[in-house]
């Protein structure tokens, strides 16, 4: 790896449940080929996870972009769905908009954006209602 580093790009289908996690098991694959310490790559296996099912859940998709660096691995998820109404509600354990339907699927228990938070370093939220959300997390090395 350069220091230019390594980017991933991925695109997060919003009507396949099926296939939400793609991404972060791809991620995961690449980081350990890359020899990347076990505990760094859980820690972003599983923001991205939880980033990805709120995109098929809340925003009908969007997409990953994992810039992988040296000393830092930055993963930047957008969506252009309904956006998030009052971030600080978003982020309570337990808090969740989703529908029954999806409830009733296992998702959905508002640990989402609260796990994203808690498995990496910094986390940064960019949100409007009716345009989208941007979320940028590191993981330092």
């Amino acid at each position: 790896m350069t220091d230019a580093g390594i980017n991933f790009h991925f695109d997060v289908d919003g009507e396949d449940f099926s296939s939400a996690g793609a991404a972060s098991v791809e991620v995961k694959k690449n980081l350990r080929q890359l020899g990347f310490p076990p505990d760094v790559i859980r820690k972003v296996a599983i923001a991205m996870y939880e980033g990805e099912i709120n995109m098929v859940i809340h925003a009908n998709g969007g997409t990953a972009d994992v810039f992988v660096l040296p000393d830092e691995i930055t993963m930047v998820l957008r969506d252009q769905g309904p956006g998030i109404a009052d971030v600080s509600l978003a982020m309570q354990e337990g808090f969740s908009t989703a529908r029954d339907n999806i409830r009733s699927l296992g998702f959905g228990a508002g640990m989402g954006l609260p796990n994203m938070k808690k498995y990496t370093d910094a986390m940064e939220i960019e949100t409007e209602l009716g345009k989208g959300t941007k979320i940028v997390m590191r993981v330092k090395i």
